[in-house]
């Protein structure tokens, strides 16, 4: 690998552009959540049977998307492939930022964000959420040292890079252990109470974190005219399809379980076979749209010669990935609750009815000024900040792969 040198990003037109367009949707997430705080909850679609709404689906797949995100840095530092260690300053960097855009929009959710205080100064330790804000924090503190690490000129403190970025690989799994040990361990809901959301979030990170990363760095390096490799990106692509199908091996996994109960078939028929919303976003926008056309294009002949199949694929990640969490959460909550089994249950307090929810406008964009949040800050970082190498070009950054191309390419025309 040649010596990689880094630099701000450039101040051109679509940089600025980016900058307006994103704050523009973030500033009218904060509208939104002003909207919603001054009106009440209303004004939304959720209601005292469905209390988490479409602002926490985009904020969970950003919160486990984080992870992901990083992951990019540890396969560079951690286990030694130097393809990615130039990306290792970015992917820091974004992590944290995508961690702060879901944290923004679940946080500007609460009704009383004010009483957030007393959530950061009085801890229930019997309840996940509290250990989580221990898990955030922590991740902000540790990923923020790996990235200084990474940035430092001493050469001392820089060889601490392997041992900050174990750390930050072991954090993140925690963290997204935590995140899914939120539905794995709620056992009013029948379509929670799993220990398989646990290992499965963190299979989910994997395709999610790669898939935002993928769209951000070739945004990035297109809108200011960077050399970007096209074996870069297809390696990392391959990785997202190995990652996109682990992801759907363990989602799997979870169905069939919950099926193979007696008393999770209910939900999972309602969820997977009803006709309704969630079982057209689960085959539709899961299944069909986030893994079978990605996992085609990924591994497609084209993807090897061209970086527009691995960014749509990308970004049907991205939409099959949000997809699966408004099924996971909304689909969760809407099934209404088991609470004598075997036995019908009628009141005028809506029990033993499914429960209807519809996204108003306010939580939409929300939700979105999330993800405006986390390109807002990793554009600004990237251009305060020595981030992004000056080349990602094949040649500077795998040689070896450009030299495997050319003896490929000889070989064929001589066959």
């Amino acid at each position: 690998m040649k010596r990689i040198h880094y630099s701000e990003l450039e101040g051109r037109a679509g940089f600025y552009i980016a900058l307006i367009v994103l704050g523009a949707i973030a500033g009218a997430g904060v509208l939104a959540a002003w909207y919603m705080e001054h009106y009440g909850h209303v004004v939304t679609g959720m209601t005292n049977q469905i209390v988490w709404g479409m602002p926490h689906v985009f904020a969970v797949f950003l919160i486990v998307a984080a992870s992901g995100v990083l992951n990019v840095a540890s396969i560079g530092s951690v286990f030694e492939k130097k393809p990615y260690k130039p990306l290792g300053r970015l992917s820091a960097l974004m992590a944290m930022a995508v961690l702060a855009g879901g944290l923004a929009a679940l946080v500007l959710d609460l009704g009383r964000p004010d009483r957030l205080v007393v959530a950061m100064t009085k801890y229930n330790f019997k309840s996940i959420f509290a250990w989580n804000i221990y898990l955030y924090n922590g991740f902000f503190g540790v990923v923020l040292l790996y990235l200084y690490v990474q940035m430092t000129r001493s050469w001392k403190i820089a060889s601490y890079k392997k041992a900050a970025g174990t750390l930050a690989f072991v954090w993140r799994l925690i963290l997204t252990t935590g995140t899914g040990s939120i539905f794995g361990w709620l056992v009013a809901r029948q379509a929670y109470d799993l220990a398989i959301y646990a290992p499965m979030f963190i299979a989910l990170s994997f395709s999610f974190g790669l898939a935002l990363f993928l769209l951000m760095l070739v945004a990035l390096y297109k809108s200011v005219e960077r050399p970007l490799g096209h074996g870069l990106v297809n390696r990392m692509g391959r990785l997202l399809g190995v990652f996109v199908a682990a992801a759907a091996y363990f989602v799997a996994i979870q169905h069939l379980t919950n099926f193979y109960a007696a008393e999770h078939q209910g939900v999972e028929n309602f969820l997977l076979f009803g006709g309704n919303v969630y079982s057209f976003l689960f085959w539709a926008g899961f299944v069909l749209a986030g893994t079978i056309i990605p996992f085609a294009l990924l591994f497609s002949k084209s993807a090897k010669t061209s970086m527009k199949p691995v960014v749509i694929a990308s970004a049907l990640v991205v939409i099959g990935g949000l997809s699966l969490i408004y099924v996971i959460i909304i689909g969760g909550q809407a099934y209404p609750l088991v609470l004598f089994p075997g036995k019908e249950v009628s009141s005028s307090f809506f029990d033993g009815v499914v429960n209807p929810y519809t996204p108003s406008f306010p939580e939409i964009m929300l939700g979105l000024s999330g993800f405006a949040i986390a390109a807002l800050l990793t554009v600004f970082a990237a251009k305060n900040l020595r981030l992004m190498p000056t080349s990602l070009a094949d040649e500077d950054v795998d040689p070896h792969l450009v030299q495997k191309s050319a003896q490929v390419v000889e070989l064929k025309k001589a066959a």
